[in-house]
């Protein structure tokens, strides 16, 4: 089963709700950006405050580097029509004492978010179901000027991370999973860490993270294991996969799972409101 839509690259960071089933407006709050500010800030980046104007945090964000919440567009007016602008993204650079960065700074807000292999890179990887509660470190790349917007991701190599990582993983995004179904071989038994399928194209690409389930009486049941490294599928015939412990016995068709987006949270020493 193919994902639909694809997730092709990173977006950045997506607010869609709030903790605890909170009521979520979509409210924002308005913060200045400096005159001249030099650095850009695309929509869907993080930003944090700095002698009380917007700016592009460090990243990744972290406990070290804090934040503010996520930037949604700006203002200004333009230095050379001087007529009020609405802008995707901040460019950088201009020359206007009234830039507005509209920023959701709600500490509970819940974020969609791609997952990616590396953290300036964009290629999609995959968070897997173990990892659901568990920290994960943010991305370090820059958006893209031509959308205006953000290319931040959440990196899916490091979840489980340490205490000072940017999120925490409150739930993945089943709607962009991707499915691909294969034949138990051997191994696989309870506390094995590898697998050999057959009946993988050739040239499937199954990042670390990735899930293995059974196909049970058409359900899917999870083996308790995930690929803890990446695959690129070399033959027709049987491929070895390198796996977390198994909890449950790999038998017969057998489901991998992708997953290359969450929905994540700022964790509670990153966000600014949430600082003593």
């Amino acid at each position: 089963m193919a994902a639909y839509p694809t997730v092709s690259a990173p977006y950045g960071l997506k607010p869609v709700n709030l903790i605890g089933g909170q009521v979520f407006a979509g409210s924002t709050r308005n913060f200045p950006i400096q005159y001249n500010y030099g650095t850009a800030i695309f929509y869907g980046d993080s930003v944090t405050t700095t002698a009380g104007y917007a700016t592009l945090p460090t990243y990744p964000v972290n406990s070290t580097n804090t934040i503010v919440g996520v930037f949604a567009g700006c203002f200004y007016t333009n230095p050379t029509t001087k007529q009020r602008q609405y802008a995707q993204y901040y460019p950088g650079s201009v020359l206007a004492g009234d830039i507005t960065a509209i920023v959701v700074d709600d500490p509970d807000v819940l974020m969609q978010v791609a997952a990616t292999t590396s953290a300036g890179g964009t290629t999609i990887g995959s968070i897997s179901s173990i990892l659901l509660g568990a920290n994960i470190v943010g991305g370090t790349q820059t958006g893209s000027t031509s959308t205006g917007n953000s290319s931040m991701s959440v990196v899916s190599a490091s979840a489980a991370g340490a205490s000072t990582a940017g999120f925490r993983i409150l739930r993945l995004v089943p709607d962009t999973q991707i499915s691909t179904s294969c034949t138990y071989v051997s191994g696989g038994a309870a506390s094995a860490t590898s697998v050999v399928v057959s009946g993988l194209a050739v040239g499937t690409y199954l990042p670390i993270g990735t899930d293995v389930f059974n196909l049970v009486n058409g359900q899917l049941q999870f083996t308790g294991s995930t690929l803890s490294a990446a695959s690129t599928v070399t033959t027709t015939g049987s491929t070895t996969l390198t796996v977390t412990a198994v909890a449950t016995q790999v038998a017969g068709t057998v489901a991998l799972v992708q997953t290359p987006e969450a929905i994540v949270k700022y964790n509670f020493g990153v966000h600014r409101y949430n600082i003593a």
